[in-house]
């Protein structure tokens, strides 16, 4: 508590700022009810609780948007990472997180200059020719400048923005300290689970930081795709790629926002199409490691009809026991399959508690909708956001590793039908399912399987004996424990605890009140400067009294201030 204390003492400024946004789009009665606001003003800060007047108009999703646009580029990132919780927010407002940009004004080249000589060693001009000084793109965390190498093979140079991790750090802390409150203090903000997200979200943006990471992430998609000649992956160049910049070989081609250029370089949208869903469902459900981010922003398109994509800063993971829960759904929702469904949604729900004959009811009224489409009809997206409300009025959280993927789907799709109004994503995803599946219960998948068992159970009944000794050891020697996880014990132990403080003074405040009244009452006895030494004992009782009920009542009334 003392360390969390000090934190907030240390971003006091910062955490005015950030208070004042959050009431100027209407979020004072939050600020109240968290006690930020009793805080702040004990600090002095004076807070503007009338500033939300003329936002009041907007809609809530609206508000929290311009909010974490104006809050900076660490909210920026968090808005951006809840517009992939599309199983904890409806559509409206992950409409609203997708218009959030990374994107900010370019700081001057000679500013990263510093940051750029101390990556390399010496100075950028030894190693590069042609540096453009004009930012080719800029974002919040780096930007990105084209130069050449001296052989003349053209590269971006992307570099951190100087001294942005001690902002992003303030931030962080400050996030951690408001989610606690949040998910402690209101019961509504705890199926958002705000501390677990802010701690996954703080875990991903201090990897974005090291810029060497994202060039990992381009060398291993380089690699998955080493055998197939239409997706085109730039290479790193690792002699002077490190945390604070990385260097990439430039792709020259036409982006994917401009559908005109496509048509008048006689590119094939439909084998566009084909291609990128194709690559990004070879990520998915073969690969477990795909680009999570596959809009057309971060695509290129090539002569031959080739793809090149950008940006790895924004990946996921599956593990081969998600990919198969993954594989299960989708060939269960191109079957129509409602108990195929609901085996998979099950395993996601974790601890939770679900109603499973309202949950299958509800599951079965999203099929019946569909009862009579034909397969190739079916909009994988918006069945997905479909299962997805299902589960939020469930109260059931997606995985995260899981909640990447939905948004991974739900944008191929979008950018599927956007390339070629005729794609219809699942006849793409249903090769796919058939050759995991064929491939799950190949022969020597289930002899690999049966081995992997055959040595558990083994190890099982080997440990066994050990185990049990172990066991009966503890309980003999008292050891034997079970722990109890009981949600917000500490809290309560923390009131508890001033509780029985604020007794034991007033029963000590009481003791003194009545000895110093019998010892002021006793005559004779020793003097000091010819008063009673009694006397002076029992007034000094009276005054130590005194100041202990001021201090119980003061601290009765910060509680209920609290």
């Amino acid at each position: 508590m003392l360390v969390e204390t000090l934190s907030v003492v240390r971003d006091l400024s910062r955490l005015h700022d950030i208070t004042s946004i959050v009431i100027r789009y209407g979020g004072g009665d939050l600020v109240r009810l968290i006690g930020l606001g009793n805080l702040l003003e004990r600090a002095g800060r004076i807070l503007r609780w009338n500033e939300a007047t003329e936002l009041r108009h907007l809609e809530p999703a609206v508000r929290v948007r311009m909010a974490l646009e104006e809050l900076g580029p660490t909210f920026v990132k968090l808005g951006q990472v809840l517009a992939t919780r599309v199983d904890l927010f409806p559509p409206h407002w992950i409409a609203e997180f997708e218009k959030l940009q990374s994107a900010v004004p370019p700081v001057p080249f000679e500013t990263l200059l510093p940051e750029m000589e101390r990556a390399l060693g010496c100075a950028p001009g030894d190693v590069f020719r042609d540096i453009e000084p004009q930012a080719h793109a800029a974002a919040s965390i780096a930007q990105v400048h084209r130069a050449r190498l001296e052989d003349g093979t053209p590269v971006v140079l992307k570099v951190r923005r100087p001294a942005i991790r001690p902002k992003i750090e303030a931030d962080l802390r400050i996030m951690s300290h408001l989610a606690r409150l949040l998910e402690s203090e209101i019961h509504e903000f705890r199926r958002y689970q705000p501390v677990q997200i802010v701690a996954e979200f703080a875990k991903s943006l201090r990897r974005e930081l090291d810029l060497a990471v994202e060039a990992r992430h381009v060398d291993r998609f380089r690699d998955n795709f080493a055998d197939d000649p239409h997706i085109v992956v730039p290479r790193v160049y690792w002699e002077w790629t490190s945390e604070a910049m990385n260097v990439q070989e430039y792709i020259e081609g036409v982006p994917g926002t401009y559908l005109k250029a496509v048509d008048e370089a006689g590119l094939d949208r439909k084998v566009l199409a084909t291609r990128a869903s194709d690559a990004v469902l070879k990520m998915i459900l073969i690969h477990g490691f795909f680009h999570a981010d596959p809009h057309p922003g971060n695509v290129f398109y090539l002569p031959g009809n080739r793809i090149a994509m950008i940006d790895f800063g924004m990946v996921g993971y599956l593990t081969e026991n998600r990919r198969n829960q993954i594989v299960d759904l989708l060939a269960a929702l191109s079957r129509r399959d409602e108990q195929g469904i609901m085996e998979v949604v099950l395993d996601w729900t974790g601890e939770a508690q679900v109603d499973e004959e309202k949950l299958a009811a509800d599951i079965a009224s999203i099929l019946i909708t569909y009862d009579r489409v034909q397969l190739k009809d079916i909009n994988v997206g918006q069945v997905l956001n479909e299962i997805t409300a299902v589960m939020r009025e469930h109260y059931i959280v997606v995985p995260t590793d899981l909640t990447l993927l939905f948004k991974a789907l739900i944008t191929l799709e979008g950018y599927g039908r956007q390339v070629d109004p005729e794609f219809r994503m699942i006849e793409h995803i249903t090769p796919f399912v058939k050759q995991v599946i064929l491939h799950r219960y190949a022969p020597s998948t289930l002899a690999k399987r049966g081995q992997h068992g055959l040595r558990d159970a083994l190890a099982v009944i080997t440990d066994l004996p050990r185990d049990l000794v172990r066991l009966v050891k503890e309980v003999r020697r008292g050891k034997f424990k079970i722990d109890l996880d009981l949600k917000r014990l500490d809290h309560f132990a923390h009131l508890l605890d001033r509780a029985i403080d604020r007794a034991t003074i007033g029963i000590l405040t009481a003791s003194l009140v009545i000895g110093s009244s019998i010892v002021m009452t006793v005559q004779g006895g020793p003097t000091l400067l010819g008063i009673p030494i009694l006397t002076v004992f029992g007034l000094l009782g009276f005054v130590i009294a005194f100041f202990n009920s001021l201090w119980i009542i003061f601290s009765i009334w910060r509680s209920g201030k609290d």
